[in-house]
């Protein structure tokens, strides 16, 4: 199973390292990673592989949006199976 990870914000040192410290905390594999900064706002969106997680998808969800609370960020996680509901015809 696969998450989709997407980080929006002013952009600060250490947002890849804090996201991805926490990916690995839980033992969510980082598949692929995008991210751009347009003037001052950084963009980023993550491919993590959820199938060996050793939390739970809320737990991890939950531990996302709360660091980008920290960092005045806002953190969006999407389950694959969420998202492939959205694109199904």
């Amino acid at each position: 199973m696969k998450a989709v990870v997407a980080v929006i914000g002013k952009d600060t040192v250490g947002i890849l390292a804090k996201i991805s410290a926490i990916c690995a905390d839980c033992n969510a594999n980082v598949m692929d990673v995008t991210q751009t900064i347009m003037q001052d706002m950084f963009a980023m969106t993550m491919l993590i592989d959820i199938s060996r997680c050793t939390s739970d998808y809320g737990t991890l969800a939950e531990r996302l949006k709360k660091a980008g609370e920290e960092m005045n960020l806002q953190v969006h996680v999407m389950h694959e199976d969420i998202f492939n509901s959205m694109h199904r015809i």
